[in-house]
């Protein structure tokens, strides 16, 4: 038996097998199992040749993916919201390499990346899927673009994405494992975790751990427990852009918004464009925006002032002055004597702070460098 009969062996036994605590020990290891058998798959394609993906130079301040099945209009926007020229038409699969784009917006650089279509069982292969998703894995944003006629696109896309894992709007699951010489699996949990202890045990058994200490901080499913012992999901922001909006009738739009609602999302959150007729731009590049918690900061720099033309751009997670100091480059992290700061993240103009100082939007920031 191929490692592909063996993957369909056992999602067919999960599919079969009825999940309640009694069965929660064997459903764990099969899914332990398939994720490994999965893996080596992969593995075993790309060596082939057959698992490549798109060689995409990340530039700018963040990177968003812009994923969709074919011909929802992904060229389009690229288009209105870019200096880029992707190639635009009324069949499918027109979009045939990334390209890339670059949207300026309050003074950050955001490279949008316009991926070929995806279609059912891109993770699998099927129509160069595996090498499309690869290039959504490296960005920092996905953005959906759903056709206003097809809303129910965004499960499957999100399938997908997660088939090739891609974890969207969530964290890591806070789990820590480290191995010890003897005294088998210790299980130390923070209350209900939704997991019998023996279940976590069998799950860590099936990825060679024989003597080891793991922690859990948080209720889980096995999923996010096979997700935390694999450790190579990506984990994204996501947002929701629904095009062809010129399109629909007023009394169309109740309808849509249902259907939203029913697939998990809120209509109030999700913007409505129409790329075509270049409509509702501006709320989708303040959305963008936000999603990838971009904030500018203005440095103050020596004898020329402050400069507000070209601020420095922070990611989310990224805000403090020391990864200021590493945007930066140079000889700055060596230098760093202590920084000053006025704006929001500031108790008072001219604040003297460190390398751990939360930065805020708008935020003046000199830094007082050794000679």
């Amino acid at each position: 038996m191929g490692l592909k009969e063996e993957i369909e062996a056992i999602e067919e036994e999960i599919a079969e097998t009825p999940y309640n605590k009694s069965t929660e020990h064997h459903v764990g290891r099969l899914k332990a199992k398939l994720a490994e058998k999965k893996e080596k798959l992969e593995r075993q394609q790309s060596g082939s040749g057959g698992g490549g993906g798109y060689a995409v130079e990340k530039t700018g301040d963040a990177t968003v993916a812009l994923v969709g099945f074919p011909s929802v209009g992904k060229s389009t926007l690229l288009n209105a919201l870019t200096n880029a020229e992707s190639e635009v038409g009324e069949y499918e699969f027109t979009t045939l390499n990334v390209h890339p784009g670059m949207l300026k917006y309050r003074g950050a650089n955001i490279q949008l990346l316009d991926v070929p279509g995806l279609i059912s069982g891109a993770a699998d292969g099927r129509g160069g899927g595996q090498a499309v998703l690869s290039v959504v894995r490296t960005a920092d944003l996905v953005l959906f673009l759903l056709s206003v006629f097809e809303v129910e696109q965004y499960d499957r896309l999100r399938e997908e994405l997660y088939a090739n894992k891609v974890r969207l709007d969530t964290s890591p699951p806070n789990v820590s494992v480290s191995k010890r010489h003897k005294g088998g699996i210790r299980v130390t949990t923070s209350g209900d975790v939704g997991l019998e202890d023996e279940t976590i045990k069998g799950v860590l058994r099936e990825y060679g751990y024989v003597n080891a200490d793991v922690t859990i901080r948080e209720e889980l499913t096995i999923d996010e427990l096979v997700d935390a012992l694999m450790d190579n999901r990506e984990y994204l922001p996501s947002a929701v852009a629904v095009n062809k909006a010129d399109l629909i009738e007023p009394d169309y739009k109740e309808g849509v918004d249902e259907n939203l609602r029913s697939l998990g999302l809120d209509p109030e959150e999700t913007v409505f464009i129409s790329a075509e007729e270049e409509r509702g731009l501006d709320a989708l590049k303040e959305t963008i925006w936000e999603r990838l918690g971009l904030i500018r900061v203005y440095m103050d720099k020596p004898g020329r002032g402050i400069d507000y033309e070209e601020p420095l751009v922070l990611r989310e997670g990224h805000h403090t002055v020391d990864d200021a100091l590493d945007r930066l480059g140079g000889s700055f992290d060596e230098r760093f004597k202590f920084a000053r700061v006025t704006g929001a993240s500031a108790k008072h103009d001219e604040q003297q702070v460190g390398r751990d100082h939360e930065l805020a939007d708008e935020d003046v920031l000199r830094i007082v460098a050794r000679k």
